[in-house]
Protein backbone atom coordinates (compact mmCIF):
# COMPACT_ATOMS: atom_id res chain seq x y z
CA UNK A 1 0.00 0.00 0.00
CA UNK A 2 1.82 3.30 -0.91
CA UNK A 3 2.13 6.24 1.12
CA UNK A 4 -0.24 8.75 1.83
CA UNK A 5 0.44 11.72 -0.17
CA UNK A 6 1.04 14.77 2.62
CA UNK A 7 -0.04 18.33 2.37
CA UNK A 8 2.53 21.56 3.53
CA UNK A 9 0.46 24.01 5.48
CA UNK A 10 1.98 27.47 5.37
CA UNK A 11 0.87 30.24 8.06
CA UNK A 12 -0.10 32.75 5.80
CA UNK A 13 1.21 35.69 8.21
CA UNK A 14 4.40 34.78 7.77
CA UNK A 15 4.45 32.24 5.12
CA UNK A 16 6.58 29.67 7.49
CA UNK A 17 5.80 25.99 7.21
CA UNK A 18 3.50 25.40 10.01
CA UNK A 19 2.59 21.62 9.89
CA UNK A 20 1.86 18.55 7.37
CA UNK A 21 -0.72 16.38 7.11
CA UNK A 22 -1.79 13.56 5.46
CA UNK A 23 -4.49 13.48 2.38
CA UNK A 24 -7.58 10.78 2.59
CA UNK A 25 -6.26 8.43 -0.02
CA UNK A 26 -9.45 8.22 -2.66
CA UNK A 27 -9.79 4.46 -1.98
CA UNK A 28 -10.67 5.01 1.53
CA UNK A 29 -13.52 7.02 0.80
CA UNK A 30 -16.01 4.08 -0.03
CA UNK A 31 -14.93 2.52 3.46
CA UNK A 32 -16.03 6.06 5.42
CA UNK A 33 -19.60 6.16 3.96
CA UNK A 34 -19.96 2.45 4.81
CA UNK A 35 -19.25 2.90 8.11
CA UNK A 36 -21.20 6.26 7.87
CA UNK A 37 -24.36 4.34 6.96
CA UNK A 38 -24.21 1.96 9.63
CA UNK A 39 -23.53 4.68 12.24
CA UNK A 40 -26.21 6.37 11.07
CA UNK A 41 -28.85 3.53 11.21
CA UNK A 42 -28.11 3.82 15.05
CA UNK A 43 -27.81 7.02 15.13
CA UNK A 44 -31.26 8.09 14.02
CA UNK A 45 -32.85 5.93 16.70
CA UNK A 46 -31.50 7.93 19.82
CA UNK A 47 -34.01 10.94 20.91
CA UNK A 48 -32.91 14.16 20.28
CA UNK A 49 -32.42 14.90 24.08
CA UNK A 50 -29.46 12.02 23.97
CA UNK A 51 -27.85 13.24 20.89
CA UNK A 52 -27.94 16.98 22.46
CA UNK A 53 -25.58 14.97 25.01
CA UNK A 54 -22.99 14.26 22.52
CA UNK A 55 -23.32 18.45 21.38
CA UNK A 56 -23.23 19.66 24.93
CA UNK A 57 -20.04 17.60 25.63
CA UNK A 58 -18.12 18.78 22.44
CA UNK A 59 -19.18 22.52 24.10
CA UNK A 60 -17.44 22.04 26.77
CA UNK A 61 -14.10 20.84 24.96
CA UNK A 62 -14.12 23.64 23.20
CA UNK A 63 -14.33 25.60 26.14
CA UNK A 64 -11.42 24.31 27.79
CA UNK A 65 -9.39 23.94 24.44
CA UNK A 66 -10.43 27.47 24.08
CA UNK A 67 -7.15 29.16 23.18
CA UNK A 68 -5.68 26.32 21.24
CA UNK A 69 -8.41 26.72 18.92
CA UNK A 70 -7.58 30.48 18.51
CA UNK A 71 -4.53 29.54 18.53
CA UNK A 72 -5.19 27.34 15.51
CA UNK A 73 -7.29 29.11 13.76
CA UNK A 74 -5.24 32.21 13.67
CA UNK A 75 -2.10 30.15 12.15
CA UNK A 76 -4.02 28.51 9.83
CA UNK A 77 -6.06 31.54 8.57
CA UNK A 78 -4.00 34.58 8.92
CA UNK A 79 -7.27 36.05 11.35
CA UNK A 80 -6.74 38.13 14.38
CA UNK A 81 -7.53 36.42 17.65
CA UNK A 82 -10.51 38.92 18.26
CA UNK A 83 -11.98 37.55 14.53
CA UNK A 84 -11.25 33.99 15.14
CA UNK A 85 -13.06 33.86 18.65
CA UNK A 86 -15.76 36.47 17.37
CA UNK A 87 -16.24 35.33 14.01
CA UNK A 88 -15.23 31.81 14.45
CA UNK A 89 -15.89 30.34 17.64
CA UNK A 90 -18.68 32.76 19.15
CA UNK A 91 -21.51 31.71 15.96
CA UNK A 92 -20.58 27.71 16.78
CA UNK A 93 -21.41 28.12 20.55
CA UNK A 94 -24.36 30.26 19.43
CA UNK A 95 -25.33 27.46 17.22
CA UNK A 96 -25.23 24.75 20.09
CA UNK A 97 -27.19 27.38 22.29
CA UNK A 98 -29.87 27.38 19.88
CA UNK A 99 -29.99 23.55 19.11
CA UNK A 100 -30.32 23.09 23.46
CA UNK A 101 -33.64 25.63 23.09
CA UNK A 102 -35.06 24.75 20.06
CA UNK A 103 -34.37 20.87 18.58
CA UNK A 104 -36.25 18.96 20.62
CA UNK A 105 -39.56 20.96 19.83
CA UNK A 106 -38.72 21.54 16.06
CA UNK A 107 -38.15 17.68 15.14
CA UNK A 108 -40.90 16.77 16.87
CA UNK A 109 -43.99 15.30 15.37
CA UNK A 110 -46.73 17.78 15.08
CA UNK A 111 -50.36 17.70 13.93
CA UNK A 112 -51.52 19.39 10.78
CA UNK A 113 -55.15 21.23 10.35
CA UNK A 114 -56.81 18.34 8.43
CA UNK A 115 -59.98 19.21 5.98
CA UNK A 116 -63.55 18.91 6.47
CA UNK A 117 -63.88 16.92 3.60
CA UNK A 118 -61.82 14.45 5.72
CA UNK A 119 -64.20 14.80 9.09
CA UNK A 120 -62.68 12.14 11.76
CA UNK A 121 -58.98 12.23 10.16
CA UNK A 122 -55.98 13.38 12.03
CA UNK A 123 -52.67 14.32 9.92
CA UNK A 124 -49.77 15.38 10.98
CA UNK A 125 -46.26 15.93 10.03
CA UNK A 126 -42.83 14.04 11.33
CA UNK A 127 -38.80 14.67 10.59
CA UNK A 128 -36.66 11.42 9.36
CA UNK A 129 -33.26 11.74 9.08
CA UNK A 130 -31.66 11.78 5.67
CA UNK A 131 -28.54 9.26 6.25
CA UNK A 132 -25.08 10.72 5.52
CA UNK A 133 -24.78 14.25 5.14
CA UNK A 134 -21.83 15.43 3.31
CA UNK A 135 -20.58 18.68 4.59
CA UNK A 136 -18.03 20.63 1.97
CA UNK A 137 -16.54 23.98 3.86
CA UNK A 138 -14.34 26.76 2.96
CA UNK A 139 -11.54 28.34 4.37
CA UNK A 140 -12.79 31.98 5.50
CA UNK A 141 -14.17 30.77 8.37
CA UNK A 142 -13.39 27.11 8.87
CA UNK A 143 -14.49 26.52 11.57
CA UNK A 144 -18.05 28.02 11.91
CA UNK A 145 -19.16 27.12 8.31
CA UNK A 146 -17.60 23.62 9.02
CA UNK A 147 -19.33 23.45 12.53
CA UNK A 148 -22.76 24.73 12.42
CA UNK A 149 -23.66 22.66 9.61
CA UNK A 150 -22.88 19.21 11.03
CA UNK A 151 -23.91 19.31 14.45
CA UNK A 152 -27.49 20.77 13.01
CA UNK A 153 -27.09 17.43 10.91
CA UNK A 154 -26.39 15.04 13.70
CA UNK A 155 -28.96 16.81 15.96
CA UNK A 156 -31.54 15.99 12.99
CA UNK A 157 -30.18 12.30 13.14
CA UNK A 158 -27.52 12.05 10.43
CA UNK A 159 -24.07 10.72 10.29
CA UNK A 160 -21.74 13.44 8.77
CA UNK A 161 -18.59 13.68 6.85
CA UNK A 162 -16.98 16.48 6.53
CA UNK A 163 -14.62 17.61 3.69
CA UNK A 164 -12.65 20.75 5.27
CA UNK A 165 -10.88 23.00 3.30
CA UNK A 166 -7.03 21.54 1.99
CA UNK A 167 -6.47 25.85 2.74
CA UNK A 168 -6.97 25.62 6.09
CA UNK A 169 -6.38 21.89 6.76
CA UNK A 170 -5.05 22.84 10.36
CA UNK A 171 -8.46 23.73 11.35
CA UNK A 172 -9.94 20.78 9.40
CA UNK A 173 -7.26 19.01 12.09
CA UNK A 174 -8.77 20.46 14.89
CA UNK A 175 -11.91 19.57 14.42
CA UNK A 176 -11.73 16.06 14.35
CA UNK A 177 -9.83 15.88 17.48
CA UNK A 178 -12.89 17.92 18.60
CA UNK A 179 -15.45 15.25 17.84
CA UNK A 180 -13.06 12.50 18.82
CA UNK A 181 -12.50 13.74 22.74
CA UNK A 182 -16.63 14.40 22.87
CA UNK A 183 -16.62 10.42 21.91
CA UNK A 184 -19.47 10.68 18.81
CA UNK A 185 -20.31 7.22 18.24
CA UNK A 186 -17.97 5.44 15.82
CA UNK A 187 -18.07 6.38 12.40
CA UNK A 188 -20.75 8.80 12.89
CA UNK A 189 -18.37 11.96 12.23
CA UNK A 190 -15.67 11.52 10.04
CA UNK A 191 -13.22 14.28 8.55
CA UNK A 192 -11.61 13.68 4.62
CA UNK A 193 -8.66 15.71 4.77
CA UNK A 194 -7.37 16.71 0.92
CA UNK A 195 -7.97 18.59 -2.28
CA UNK A 196 -9.86 18.94 -5.40
CA UNK A 197 -9.89 14.92 -5.82
CA UNK A 198 -11.02 14.21 -2.39
CA UNK A 199 -13.77 16.28 -2.62
CA UNK A 200 -14.96 15.28 -5.96
CA UNK A 201 -14.49 11.42 -5.09
CA UNK A 202 -16.87 12.13 -1.54
CA UNK A 203 -19.59 13.68 -3.53
CA UNK A 204 -19.31 10.83 -6.52
CA UNK A 205 -19.83 8.33 -3.23
CA UNK A 206 -23.60 9.25 -3.46
CA UNK A 207 -24.45 10.92 -0.36
CA UNK A 208 -28.01 11.41 0.93
CA UNK A 209 -27.34 14.86 1.20
CA UNK A 210 -24.60 17.73 0.49
CA UNK A 211 -24.33 20.75 2.05
CA UNK A 212 -21.37 23.28 0.38
CA UNK A 213 -19.96 26.40 1.26
CA UNK A 214 -17.76 27.94 -1.15
CA UNK A 215 -17.20 29.42 -5.15
CA UNK A 216 -20.10 29.73 -7.42
CA UNK A 217 -18.12 28.12 -9.87
CA UNK A 218 -16.95 24.23 -7.30
CA UNK A 219 -21.22 24.69 -6.33
CA UNK A 220 -21.91 24.17 -9.85
CA UNK A 221 -19.83 21.16 -10.17
CA UNK A 222 -21.16 19.96 -7.50
CA UNK A 223 -24.74 20.33 -7.65
CA UNK A 224 -24.49 19.22 -11.74
CA UNK A 225 -22.98 15.37 -9.64
CA UNK A 226 -25.17 15.13 -7.15
CA UNK A 227 -27.86 15.66 -10.18
CA UNK A 228 -27.28 12.91 -11.51
CA UNK A 229 -28.92 10.88 -8.34
CA UNK A 230 -30.95 13.25 -7.73
CA UNK A 231 -29.33 13.95 -4.35
CA UNK A 232 -30.57 17.57 -2.55
CA UNK A 233 -28.09 20.09 -2.08
CA UNK A 234 -27.71 22.98 0.13
CA UNK A 235 -25.88 25.45 -2.24
CA UNK A 236 -24.13 28.79 0.42
CA UNK A 237 -22.13 30.75 -2.39
CA UNK A 238 -20.58 33.74 -3.05
CA UNK A 239 -21.94 37.87 -2.76
CA UNK A 240 -21.25 40.82 -3.95
CA UNK A 241 -22.66 42.97 -1.14
CA UNK A 242 -24.00 46.29 -1.64
CA UNK A 243 -24.30 48.91 0.89
CA UNK A 244 -26.90 51.85 0.39
CA UNK A 245 -26.09 54.78 2.63
CA UNK A 246 -28.92 57.74 1.92
CA UNK A 247 -28.49 61.19 2.49
CA UNK A 248 -30.34 61.46 6.10
CA UNK A 249 -27.86 58.58 7.42
CA UNK A 250 -25.84 58.38 10.54
CA UNK A 251 -22.71 59.07 8.38
CA UNK A 252 -20.24 58.90 11.58
CA UNK A 253 -21.99 55.36 12.02
CA UNK A 254 -22.59 54.52 8.73
CA UNK A 255 -18.67 54.96 7.95
CA UNK A 256 -17.34 53.00 10.84
CA UNK A 257 -19.93 50.31 9.38
CA UNK A 258 -18.55 50.22 6.10
CA UNK A 259 -15.08 49.74 7.56
CA UNK A 260 -15.77 47.00 9.39
CA UNK A 261 -18.18 45.42 6.77
CA UNK A 262 -15.53 45.48 4.37
CA UNK A 263 -12.46 44.95 5.82
CA UNK A 264 -13.00 42.53 8.91
CA UNK A 265 -11.14 39.31 8.08
CA UNK A 266 -9.23 41.08 5.21
CA UNK A 267 -12.36 41.34 3.18
CA UNK A 268 -12.84 37.53 2.71
CA UNK A 269 -16.45 37.06 3.78
CA UNK A 270 -19.01 36.08 1.31
CA UNK A 271 -20.95 39.13 2.60
CA UNK A 272 -17.71 41.77 2.44
CA UNK A 273 -19.50 45.17 1.74
CA UNK A 274 -17.74 45.61 -1.92
CA UNK A 275 -20.13 47.84 -3.40
CA UNK A 276 -20.94 50.95 -1.70
CA UNK A 277 -23.13 53.34 -2.77
CA UNK A 278 -23.99 56.65 -1.65
CA UNK A 279 -26.13 59.85 -2.12
CA UNK A 280 -24.61 62.30 -3.76
CA UNK A 281 -25.65 65.18 -0.93
CA UNK A 282 -23.63 63.54 0.84
CA UNK A 283 -20.67 61.74 -0.91
CA UNK A 284 -17.59 64.19 -0.19
CA UNK A 285 -18.77 63.72 3.58
CA UNK A 286 -18.99 60.22 3.46
CA UNK A 287 -15.64 59.32 1.58
CA UNK A 288 -13.60 61.83 3.92
CA UNK A 289 -15.32 59.78 6.92
CA UNK A 290 -14.74 56.37 5.51
CA UNK A 291 -10.98 57.23 4.73
CA UNK A 292 -10.26 58.49 8.01
CA UNK A 293 -11.77 55.16 9.54
CA UNK A 294 -9.77 53.29 7.52
CA UNK A 295 -6.79 54.59 7.98
CA UNK A 296 -7.13 53.92 11.77
CA UNK A 297 -6.83 50.52 10.75
CA UNK A 298 -3.89 48.27 12.24
CA UNK A 299 -2.08 45.21 9.60
CA UNK A 300 -0.27 42.41 11.83
CA UNK A 301 -1.02 39.23 14.01
CA UNK A 302 -0.61 41.08 17.61
CA UNK A 303 -4.18 40.43 19.95
CA UNK A 304 -4.53 44.27 19.71
CA UNK A 305 -4.10 44.34 15.41
CA UNK A 306 -7.05 45.27 13.64
CA UNK A 307 -6.61 43.19 10.21
CA UNK A 308 -4.97 40.09 9.97
CA UNK A 309 -3.48 38.72 6.29
CA UNK A 310 -4.82 37.30 3.38
CA UNK A 311 -5.49 33.47 3.55
CA UNK A 312 -5.23 32.35 0.52
CA UNK A 313 -2.83 32.76 -2.33
CA UNK A 314 -4.42 32.21 -5.19
CA UNK A 315 -7.48 34.89 -4.38
CA UNK A 316 -4.51 37.67 -5.02
CA UNK A 317 -3.91 37.39 -8.56
CA UNK A 318 -7.83 37.74 -8.80
CA UNK A 319 -7.82 40.98 -6.79
CA UNK A 320 -4.89 42.31 -8.67
CA UNK A 321 -6.31 41.74 -12.13
CA UNK A 322 -9.94 43.66 -10.70
CA UNK A 323 -7.74 46.49 -9.13
CA UNK A 324 -5.10 47.09 -12.14
CA UNK A 325 -8.75 46.96 -14.41
CA UNK A 326 -10.58 49.65 -12.65
CA UNK A 327 -7.21 51.99 -12.24
CA UNK A 328 -7.11 51.50 -16.46
CA UNK A 329 -10.32 52.47 -16.48
CA UNK A 330 -10.08 55.89 -14.33
CA UNK A 331 -10.54 54.90 -11.14
CA UNK A 332 -8.63 56.09 -8.35
CA UNK A 333 -7.36 54.63 -5.07
CA UNK A 334 -8.44 57.05 -1.42
CA UNK A 335 -6.55 54.63 0.49
CA UNK A 336 -4.04 51.46 -0.19
CA UNK A 337 -1.31 50.93 -2.76
CA UNK A 338 -1.28 49.70 -6.40
CA UNK A 339 -1.04 45.97 -7.08
CA UNK A 340 2.75 46.52 -8.55
CA UNK A 341 3.87 48.07 -5.51
CA UNK A 342 2.66 44.96 -3.16
CA UNK A 343 5.13 43.68 -0.78
CA UNK A 344 4.02 39.95 0.28
CA UNK A 345 7.52 38.65 0.89
CA UNK A 346 6.76 38.29 4.62
CA UNK A 347 3.16 37.26 4.21
CA UNK A 348 0.13 37.98 2.94
CA UNK A 349 -1.04 41.50 3.67
CA UNK A 350 -3.21 43.97 1.38
CA UNK A 351 -3.76 47.35 2.69
CA UNK A 352 -7.07 48.25 3.17
CA UNK A 353 -8.36 49.60 -0.16
CA UNK A 354 -10.62 52.07 -0.80
CA UNK A 355 -11.61 52.81 -4.97
CA UNK A 356 -13.78 55.70 -6.29
CA UNK A 357 -14.12 56.69 -10.01
CA UNK A 358 -15.89 53.40 -10.64
CA UNK A 359 -18.22 52.33 -12.91
CA UNK A 360 -21.09 49.76 -12.76
CA UNK A 361 -19.48 47.53 -15.31
CA UNK A 362 -16.21 47.42 -13.84
CA UNK A 363 -14.74 44.05 -12.92
CA UNK A 364 -14.50 45.32 -9.70
CA UNK A 365 -18.08 46.12 -9.12
CA UNK A 366 -19.37 43.21 -11.11
CA UNK A 367 -17.20 39.84 -10.20
CA UNK A 368 -17.18 39.06 -6.21
CA UNK A 369 -13.32 40.14 -5.07
CA UNK A 370 -12.93 38.80 -1.79
CA UNK A 371 -10.34 40.74 -0.57
CA UNK A 372 -10.04 43.82 1.50
CA UNK A 373 -10.99 46.53 -1.32
CA UNK A 374 -14.09 48.77 -1.34
CA UNK A 375 -15.45 50.17 -4.15
CA UNK A 376 -17.72 53.49 -3.23
CA UNK A 377 -19.80 55.09 -6.19
CA UNK A 378 -22.56 57.87 -5.93
CA UNK A 379 -26.25 58.20 -6.37
CA UNK A 380 -28.94 60.67 -7.03
CA UNK A 381 -32.30 58.96 -6.09
CA UNK A 382 -33.61 55.99 -4.17
CA UNK A 383 -34.27 53.98 -7.35
CA UNK A 384 -31.12 54.81 -9.09
CA UNK A 385 -29.38 53.05 -6.17
CA UNK A 386 -32.05 49.85 -5.75
CA UNK A 387 -31.50 49.78 -9.69
CA UNK A 388 -27.58 49.48 -8.87
CA UNK A 389 -27.82 47.27 -5.96
CA UNK A 390 -29.96 44.64 -8.26
CA UNK A 391 -27.58 45.02 -10.93
CA UNK A 392 -25.66 41.49 -9.83
CA UNK A 393 -25.86 38.21 -10.27
CA UNK A 394 -25.39 37.78 -7.12
CA UNK A 395 -28.17 38.62 -3.94
CA UNK A 396 -26.49 37.02 -0.33
CA UNK A 397 -26.59 40.03 1.79
CA UNK A 398 -27.49 44.03 1.84
CA UNK A 399 -27.24 47.27 4.03
CA UNK A 400 -29.34 50.08 3.94
CA UNK A 401 -28.19 53.13 5.93
CA UNK A 402 -31.52 55.63 6.75
CA UNK A 403 -32.90 57.84 9.60
CA UNK A 404 -36.10 57.06 8.44
CA UNK A 405 -36.48 53.80 8.95
CA UNK A 406 -39.99 53.27 6.52
CA UNK A 407 -38.06 54.63 3.83
CA UNK A 408 -35.14 51.81 4.76
CA UNK A 409 -37.64 49.10 5.15
CA UNK A 410 -39.19 50.50 1.77
CA UNK A 411 -35.53 50.50 -0.08
CA UNK A 412 -34.87 46.95 1.68
CA UNK A 413 -38.52 45.10 0.24
CA UNK A 414 -37.15 45.77 -3.01
CA UNK A 415 -33.59 44.76 -3.16
CA UNK A 416 -33.11 40.79 -4.72
CA UNK A 417 -31.05 39.83 -1.81
CA UNK A 418 -31.57 36.61 0.65
CA UNK A 419 -30.63 38.47 3.67
CA UNK A 420 -30.68 42.40 4.56
CA UNK A 421 -29.45 44.50 7.29
CA UNK A 422 -30.79 48.26 8.36
CA UNK A 423 -28.16 50.31 9.81
CA UNK A 424 -25.81 47.89 10.23
CA UNK A 425 -23.92 45.06 8.41
CA UNK A 426 -23.44 41.21 7.90
CA UNK A 427 -25.07 40.80 11.23
CA UNK A 428 -28.33 39.01 9.71
CA UNK A 429 -25.61 35.31 9.16
CA UNK A 430 -24.99 35.43 12.96
CA UNK A 431 -28.71 35.52 14.12
CA UNK A 432 -29.50 31.45 14.70
CA UNK A 433 -32.57 32.47 14.69
CA UNK A 434 -32.91 33.82 11.16
CA UNK A 435 -32.46 31.39 8.13
CA UNK A 436 -29.85 32.21 6.28
CA UNK A 437 -29.10 32.05 2.66
CA UNK A 438 -29.20 33.71 -1.20
CA UNK A 439 -31.02 33.95 -4.37
CA UNK A 440 -29.40 34.24 -7.62
CA UNK A 441 -26.04 32.90 -7.85
CA UNK A 442 -25.35 33.66 -4.53
CA UNK A 443 -26.98 29.77 -3.48
CA UNK A 444 -30.05 27.98 -2.84
CA UNK A 445 -31.33 26.23 0.32
CA UNK A 446 -31.49 28.11 3.74
CA UNK A 447 -29.85 27.10 6.83
CA UNK A 448 -30.47 28.52 10.58
CA UNK A 449 -33.57 28.32 12.44
CA UNK A 450 -35.74 25.97 12.28
CA UNK A 451 -35.12 25.29 8.71
CA UNK A 452 -31.48 24.64 9.37
CA UNK A 453 -32.21 21.84 11.17
CA UNK A 454 -35.12 20.73 8.84
CA UNK A 455 -33.32 20.95 5.90
CA UNK A 456 -31.48 17.70 6.74
CA UNK A 457 -34.41 15.85 7.30
CA UNK A 458 -37.36 14.08 5.30
CA UNK A 459 -40.08 15.43 5.89
CA UNK A 460 -43.20 13.36 6.03
CA UNK A 461 -46.48 13.73 5.90
CA UNK A 462 -49.36 11.25 7.47
CA UNK A 463 -52.98 11.13 7.74
CA UNK A 464 -54.43 8.98 10.42
CA UNK A 465 -58.11 7.42 10.12
CA UNK A 466 -59.44 5.87 13.09
CA UNK A 467 -59.91 2.27 10.84
CA UNK A 468 -63.37 1.97 12.26
CA UNK A 469 -65.28 3.39 8.80
CA UNK A 470 -66.37 0.14 6.61
CA UNK A 471 -65.80 2.75 3.34
CA UNK A 472 -65.01 6.31 2.38
CA UNK A 473 -67.08 8.58 0.32
CA UNK A 474 -64.59 8.28 -2.63
CA UNK A 475 -64.50 4.43 -2.49
CA UNK A 476 -65.77 2.11 -4.74
CA UNK A 477 -68.45 1.00 -5.66
CA UNK A 478 -69.13 4.74 -7.64
CA UNK A 479 -73.20 3.53 -7.74
CA UNK A 480 -75.75 6.21 -7.07
CA UNK A 481 -72.61 8.39 -5.46
CA UNK A 482 -72.39 11.24 -7.79
CA UNK A 483 -75.52 12.94 -6.59
CA UNK A 484 -74.08 12.93 -3.04
CA UNK A 485 -70.57 14.39 -3.49
CA UNK A 486 -72.57 17.11 -5.98
CA UNK A 487 -74.28 17.67 -3.25
CA UNK A 488 -71.84 17.74 -0.94
CA UNK A 489 -70.05 20.21 -3.13
CA UNK A 490 -72.49 22.45 -3.01
CA UNK A 491 -72.97 22.63 0.30
CA UNK A 492 -69.02 23.31 1.01
CA UNK A 493 -68.00 25.74 -2.09
CA UNK A 494 -71.35 27.26 -3.82
CA UNK A 495 -71.66 29.96 -0.77
CA UNK A 496 -68.00 31.41 -0.90
CA UNK A 497 -68.20 31.55 -4.85
CA UNK A 498 -71.04 33.21 -5.00
CA UNK A 499 -69.62 35.76 -2.78
CA UNK A 500 -66.49 35.97 -4.41
CA UNK A 501 -68.81 36.71 -7.97
CA UNK A 502 -70.63 39.10 -6.40
CA UNK A 503 -68.90 40.89 -3.28
CA UNK A 504 -71.83 43.21 -2.57
CA UNK A 505 -74.59 41.13 -2.67
CA UNK A 506 -76.08 40.28 0.87
CA UNK A 507 -76.75 36.47 1.47
CA UNK A 508 -80.79 36.54 2.36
Amino acid sequence: MSRNQSMTVLNPATLNVADHIDETPIYHISNMYELSQAASLKWREQSVKKRLTYIQELKKIMMARLDDVVEVLSADTGKVKVEAVTADVLPVLDAISFLEKHAAKTLATHRVHTPVTFFGKKSYIEYMARGTVLVISPWNYPLQLAMVPMMNALIAGNAVILKPSEVTPLVGKCIEELFEQAKFPKGLVQVAHGGKEVGAALTRGKPDYIFFTGSVATGKKIQEEAAKELIPVTLELGGKDPIIVCGDANLDRAAKGAAWGAFTNSGQVCMSSERIYVEQSVYDEFIEKFKNETLKLKQGTDTDDDMGSMTFPGQIDIIKGQLEEALAGGARLITGIKPHEWDLSEGLFLPPTIVVGVHQKMKLMQEETFGPVAAVMPFQTDEEAIELANDSIYGLNASVWSKDIKKAKRIVSKLVTGNAVINDVMISAANQHLPFGGVKQSGMGKYHGKQGLRVFCHEKSVMLDNGKKKSELQWYPYHNKYPKIRAFLKRMFWKKISKLADPHKTEK
